[in-house]
């Protein structure tokens, strides 16, 4: 009998089809309309953002030996529950990391040069009307790029911040070799929040990183920041963040990540003029869905015995 894994999100087709070539059979749907027998019979889980795997779940699955998680975060795994049971958790770091880097100047873009497309003749007054309506006030090398958090994703936003010839600083618990850098310079915290023009979080989450961007951070940053979360919406404090946008008119806030996802319309950040957000789409790119499937071949080593290469830290 083919052994079970149970697919709860969407991923590349190729994914599923590789799978099933290896003699597995892959049920594709969400955790709660797959039955109990399947759900006792399965052998590996591969999850992506919105299922949540904890004690709850895996005791209703009690043959499953990994857990596959498409995607960098791991904030939707109990992984000390996973241990406990003798669960392997892979994952897919790197796997969107450019994907998340090209996004964040996109969101830059997007609020530093005003553009429009032209899609019928102008006379002379409109055409030089429009020109002067769309002047950018400012251009990203003017600008301090901090970093918060020097992993893959922050390595990729320094080297580009680099190529644009805007200074870059960051902040990291880790110390960051220096072929690593991409010639950014490293700052305390409380520096990185008083210096940097734009702010981009990409620190990882962990649950010592929930509200990590409290009051206090948002309180030191500069009134005119551009501040982007698109690392995990649990670090940032959404109340404080609502504050101070409120407060500080000429920052711009770019949320791409929440805590809740979906939120509702009791969220803080909902009806700010200066915050815009956005449905967590960074690493909505075609080719990161791809790499992010490719969890399956973890998944696959360890039904093998064999050691994944990208075991859950």
């Amino acid at each position: 009998m083919a052994q079970i894994v149970i697919q709860t999100e969407s991923l590349d087709p190729e994914a599923r089809v590789w799978l099933e070539e290896r003699g597995y059979r892959v049920i594709a749907a969400p955790l709660g309309e797959v039955s109990a027998d399947d759900r006792a019979a399965a052998v590996a889980l591969v999850v992506r953002t919105y299922t949540q795997i904890d004690a709850a779940a895996l005791a209703t699955m009690p043959s499953v030996r990994v857990v596959g998680r498409a995607g960098v975060a791991l904030d939707n795994i109990d992984i000390p529950a996973c241990r406990a049971r003798g669960v392997e958790v892979v994952h897919t770091p790197g796997a969107n990391s450019s994907a998340v880097a090209e996004y964040v100047f996109a969101l830059l873009f997007d609020v530093t040069r005003p553009r429009t497309f032209v899609h019928s003749g102008m006379d002379l007054g409109a055409w030089e009307s429009t020109r002067a309506d769309l002047l950018a006030t400012r251009q990203l090398r003017e600008m301090t790029m901090g970093v918060y958090g020097m992993g893959r994703v922050g390595q990729r936003v320094a080297r580009i911040a680099q190529a644009i010839e805007m200074p870059v600083i960051y902040n990291d618990i880790r110390e960051i070799p220096a072929s690593e850098r991409w010639g950014a310079e490293p700052v305390s915290r409380d520096e990185l929040f008083a210096r940097a023009d734009v702010l981009t979080v990409h620190v990882d989450d962990r649950p010592a990183n929930r509200g990590l961007v409290d009051a206090a951070a948002f309180g030191a940053m500069r009134p005119g920041v551009i501040f982007v979360s698109a690392a995990r919406g649990l670090i940032v404090d959404a109340e404080a963040a609502a504050g101070f946008f409120r407060e500080n008119p000429s920052a711009i806030g770019l949320f791409d990540v929440h805590d809740p996802e979906p939120f509702g319309d009791d969220y803080p950040l909902l009806g700010i003029d200066n915050v815009h957000l956005a449905p967590h789409i960074a690493a909505a790119t075609t080719l990161a869905k791809r790499n992010m499937s490719w969890v399956v071949k973890d998944v696959d080593r360890v039904l093998r015995g064999e050691s994944p290469e990208h075991r859950a830290p």
